[in-house]
């Protein structure tokens, strides 16, 4: 059975009115609270009400800073490519157009680390990774450490999440994640999650089974609503995303079953750019040993995503 209209109408109104105005966009959350708390907010709340990590006190590194290229420092400027629908990882404030979460607070200390101004580009999740190195100096948008993706960009580690299936509350559908043929399923295009469904869209049909309906989107907000509203039985994205989204729209959505896997995510930088991945490497694991980082992953409720090391190209890549 599925909801009827007007609670369909309610639940989309719901999600858009708390995502996609106010937040407007891959462990699991500690706390569903991701405004900032005590003395780490932003000074500056005119722009926006949600407020994260305060990175104006972190002092430049001068032997980091050094290892950078010019064609990094040239400008003076730390240019972040991210898609901006994916909170509490990196979405969009109440007014539509600044970006915040807890890559683009670890994007500022990074900046500041390197003595440079940040500027966090928005942008469609698929179109980041092509273009690292030329419109991007970095990628900094939740990315699955994979041996493809690795073949076009270099990485270094910084986090670590596991995928969470969304369903409406109470499971209408009756959905069974580990049997997905025949149902609507929505992913956002080019994630570590739309490959998983993809392959098991191929067993679907080497088996003889109806095909998986999947139903990409290059918002993850629109894949929210989808499930939000009815229009797909599932999503399938980022434990830290799923548990944020949940939040946001007032309970109307539930995760099925346990988190999967829990692997690194990194920073993608030009292939072959050594130079500037060991000069993130060593401003990533600064702010780590300092204690910066993990302020920052607190503030916004995703501490138990935490690492110790930051890694340029992990072996363990998916």
């Amino acid at each position: 059975m599925s909801l009827s209209k007007g609670i369909q109408s309610a639940a989309a109104a719901a999600l858009s009115a708390a995502m996609l105005i106010a937040l407007a966009a891959c462990g699991t959350t500690d706390s569903t609270d991701t405004a900032a708390k005590s003395g780490d907010s932003s000074k500056d709340s005119s722009s926006t009400s949600i407020q994260g990590f305060d990175t104006s006190s972190i002092q430049k590194d001068d032997e980091i800073a050094a290892l950078l290229p010019d064609s990094v420092t040239s400008d003076g400027t730390l240019t972040v490519g991210a898609d901006t629908s994916y909170a509490p990882a990196e979405f969009l404030a109440e007014d539509g157009k600044t970006p915040v979460g807890f890559d683009v607070d670890l994007s500022k200390a990074i900046a500041a680390v390197f003595g440079l101004k940040e500027e966090t580009i928005s942008s469609t999740f698929d179109s980041i990774i092509p273009s690292v190195g030329s419109k991007y100096d970095l990628g900094i948008s939740s990315f699955t450490v994979t041996k493809e993706r690795m073949q076009a960009v270099d990485f270094v580690t910084y986090f670590k999440a596991g995928s969470t299936y969304v369903v409406q509350k109470g499971n209408p559908n009756k959905v069974d994640s580990s049997n997905l043929c025949g149902v609507k399923v929505a992913v956002q295009t080019g994630t570590t999650q739309e490959e998983e469904v993809n392959k098991a869209n191929e067993q679907c049909k080497a088996d003889g089974k109806d095909a998986i309906d999947i139903q990409s989107s290059k918002l993850q907000t629109d894949v929210t609503t989808a499930v939000a509203s009815g229009k797909a039985s599932i999503f399938y994205a980022d434990s830290t995303v799923s548990a944020y989204a949940i939040k946001q729209t007032g309970d109307t959505l539930e995760t099925l079953g346990e988190d999967a896997g829990g692997v690194p995510e990194a920073v993608a930088i030009k292939k072959g750019d050594t130079k500037t991945a060991e000069a993130v490497q060593k401003a990533i694991q600064k702010l780590m040993d300092d204690g910066t980082y993990k302020k920052i992953l607190d503030t916004w409720g995703v501490g138990s995503g935490a690492i110790d090391k930051a890694e340029i190209n992990p072996a363990d890549a998916a």
